[in-house]
């Protein structure tokens, strides 16, 4: 997944807000909460980081090209960061970045999910 096609994708889903911060990375926000970072990576790839559940947190910490996020994941958080493409196609990609959204969001006020339309 390209830089361009990250925030398009980001930006199509809803009640998102974008800002680059941190360096340089591109911070996409639901409700002013992150759901997804990116940034290079090691090498000029793009690397993606995202939230995921504990079950997906178990299971893709241990696949190539995945790892769990530095700084995030150290503070006992489920974040994932794709530094590469061997296990995870750009389908597959957006797929977790929709989940992430949609777990972030999850985790907002009554007041703010209502105000939002997501409840």
């Amino acid at each position: 997944m390209t830089l361009d096609d990250y925030n398009e994708f980001c930006g199509s889903l809803p009640h998102t807000t974008h800002v680059v911060q941190w360096g340089g990375a591109h911070v996409w926000k639901v409700a002013g909460k992150v759901f997804a970072i990116a940034g290079w990576s090691d090498g000029g790839t793009l690397g993606v980081t995202f939230k995921v559940s504990e079950v997906g947190f178990d299971i893709l910490r241990e696949q190539p090209g995945l790892r769990p996020a530095p700084y995030l994941a150290s503070r006992g958080m489920t974040w994932i960061q794709c530094v590469g493409d061997e296990s995870m196609d750009d389908a597959a990609l957006a797929d977790y970045l929709r989940e992430s959204h949609r777990l972030i969001a999850s985790k907002l006020s009554l007041k703010q999910r209502r105000m939002l339309g997501f409840d």
